[in-house]
């Protein structure tokens, strides 16, 4: 009769505690405690504990030492058994909960809903052996297992009002970076407990948000490369790491843009609503981060073809190669913000610094770029697109980020255009094109200015001696004349230079032509030009140079032409210098030197004269 009026009152106090609180739903933890003030009422019970089982998992509610949780396959078999016959079951719960004296199964439509672990007291016991405790058993099932119900209900409604405030931030944006952390933080309030990360494709942009990652073949694990490839969802057991590991795909129409990586528990399973609740995430994110990614794509293309339209516009006007360089360093600068460029045109076999390159590619440190450069372009034609730098070389350096394109004129590589940057993965695959699209339309304007360089050289340049014409030579001359304050001519003759031709033949002689020029060019360097006059005689011509500059420059060439030429022959000069006090034309310049060096010739040969003042 007791044991039955405690039935009683458990059940009259049970629906009670349902009456009072069915208007304000409760935790597991409230019910729990609500419960634990029944049991220790009737049975003096002071220490209970329910294991709530999930995915094959018990997890305790009041307690976090078990935080993993209790795999249910380690207690299967017991939980089977009848009341009563649990203590093997109860054996292996000691192990986490010592008072543990008897414990209730809780079932529901052939499933473990969960399991009470009870404290022993000599009521408790005494109950026990009664069929009320089958009751007890069934009666707290069917309430268990509305309330868990009720509790699914409670989740799902959480995950539909976090899909749809996700949602709604997805529709409301286009901004990448809101889409991602939108994402991250609605993960981590589903799955408050789980590490989780985005691991996004490498034609995305660089972000800077937590947990957000670039995806990376040769380092991800094989079930996340199959996740981003087959587009499916997959489950790693990664014993490595201690963790199961969930990779959903994220994809919009159009493709695959990335992985989301979930880290649970090894004993965890997902449920099939929690992984469709992913699902559902990952798809409703690849969709908006398609669409965003496709409105910034029609933004770029647009501004990538005003960028076209307004360089191709400037490339052609009349402008000059620096002028050109100038503003494509503008350009790139505007367009990719990179932290070094470097323009490099082909000279005598050697890519050769241009006008706007940065101080950086004229360092120690450059060089192993610039071979880098020049090695491929030995053997190819093709543009180089480089996220990781020193993954190829096997070294430290300080950029990483590197596009190439070269500057072809007549199929043959004439140049580059190279810019980098510090960070890994810097430029985008649109970068990359849009660079080569700006490149190739400057090339023809480049390759136009060098054919006019080239033409000009051979108009300027005697095509024997490599010395300037005689044209240039007059043209440089006059505008000195009229912006300088002084300078000095200087006529050369070669001596008997007829009797050379006469006696080597004139194969030699024009070798002899070449040696001399060389080293007039070698004597002057930047202080003046050498220019060929005619046949044996050649000029040089010092800007802002006084005559006594003049002697001494040509007294050390006149020593110094015996000794390099093969057979040897000397020179003879006339110098003869003007300022602005003078009322001096051009013409009357060059008869001064003229005169200056037919006294040199009719004095004996290889020496010079100054006009008005003969010396030797």
């Amino acid at each position: 009769m007791r044991n039955l009026q405690i039935m009683q009152s458990i059940k009259c106090q049970l629906l009670d505690l349902w009456i009072k609180n069915a208007g304000k739903p409760l935790t597991a933890i409230e019910y729990l405690e609500l419960f634990n003030g029944v049991m220790l009422r009737e049975f003096n019970i002071k220490k209970i504990e329910y294991l709530n089982a999930e995915n094959d998992v018990l997890y305790p509610l009041t307690t976090s030492d078990i935080s993993n949780g209790i795999p249910c396959t380690s207690l299967t078999p017991h939980l089977e058994q009848r009341h009563r016959s649990h203590h093997l079951l109860i054996k292996t719960l000691k192990r986490y909960f010592e008072y543990a004296g008897d414990v209730l199964v809780l079932k529901g439509n052939g499933e473990i809903l969960g399991i009470l672990i009870i404290e022993d007291t000599p009521i408790w016991n005494s109950f026990a052996q009664t069929p009320y405790v089958a009751d007890l058993e069934k009666l707290l099932s069917d309430m268990f297992r509305v309330i868990k119900n009720s509790w699914k209900n409670t989740y799902e409604k959480k995950l539909n009002r976090e899909l749809f405030e996700m949602t709604e931030v997805f529709h409301s944006t286009m901004d990448v970076n809101h889409i991602l952390e939108a994402m991250i933080h609605g993960v981590k309030r589903i799955f408050p407990k789980f590490n989780s990360k985005l691991i996004l494709s490498n034609d995305q942009d660089r972000r800077g948000i937590e947990n957000v990652y670039v995806f990376d073949y040769l380092l991800e694990r094989p079930s996340t490369i199959e996740a981003f490839v087959s587009g499916e969802m997959t489950i790693d057991h990664a014993s490595d790491i201690d963790s199961r590991l969930l990779n959903a795909p994220i994809k919009g129409k159009q493709g695959i843009y990335g992985v989301l990586q979930i880290f649970t528990p090894i004993d965890y399973r997902f449920s099939p609503r929690e992984k469709k609740f992913i699902q559902h995430l990952t798809q409703i994110s690849g969709n908006a981060l398609e669409n965003a990614k496709l409105y910034h794509q029609s933004h770029r293309l647009v501004s990538d073809l005003q960028l076209i339209n307004e360089t191709s516009q400037r490339l052609n006007m009349k402008l000059n190669k620096e002028e050109i360089l100038s503003f494509l360093t503008k350009q790139l600068n505007k367009s990719f913000t990179p932290s070094e460029i470097c323009f490099a045109l082909l000279d005598d076999d050697q890519f050769q610094n241009a006008k706007g390159t940065s101080a950086f590619f004229y360092q120690e440190e450059a060089r192993v770029y610039k071979n880098y450069i020049a090695k491929h372009f030995a053997s190819s034609t093709d543009p180089l697109f480089v996220a990781e730098f020193d993954s190829l070389i096997e070294q430290k350096v300080a950029y990483n980020s590197m596009m190439v394109v070269p500057i072809i004129i007549r199929e043959k590589v004439q140049g580059y255009c190279a810019i980098l940057h510090l960070d890994p993965y810097y430029f985008s695959f649109d970068s990359f094109k849009l660079m080569q699209s700006l490149i190739r339309h400057s090339s023809l304007a480049i390759s136009n200015i060098l054919l006019r360089e080239q033409l000009q050289e051979m108009v300027d340049r005697d095509y024997l001696t490599k010395l300037y014409a005689r044209k240039y030579l007059d043209r440089y001359v006059e505008n000195s004349m009229e912006e300088d304050e002084y300078g000095a001519f200087v006529l050369l003759d070669i001596d008997n230079f007829k009797m050379i031709n006469d006696t080597f033949g004139h194969q030699t002689g024009d070798f002899i032509l070449k040696t001399i020029g060389n080293q007039l060019q070698l004597s002057i360097q930047d202080q003046g030009i050498c220019a060929r006059w005619g046949g044996e005689e050649m000029a040089i011509y010092l800007p802002n140079k006084d005559a006594n500059d003049a002697i001494e420059i040509v007294r050390k060439i006149i020593k110094l032409i015996p000794n390099v030429t093969e057979p040897s022959v000397t020179l003879s000069s006339g110098i003869a210098e003007w300022h602005n006090d003078l009322d001096l034309t051009y013409q009357h310049l060059l008869k001064n030197a003229d005169i200056a060096l037919y006294e040199a010739k009719n004095s004996g040969k290889n020496r010079y004269c100054l006009f008005q003042s003969i010396s030797s």
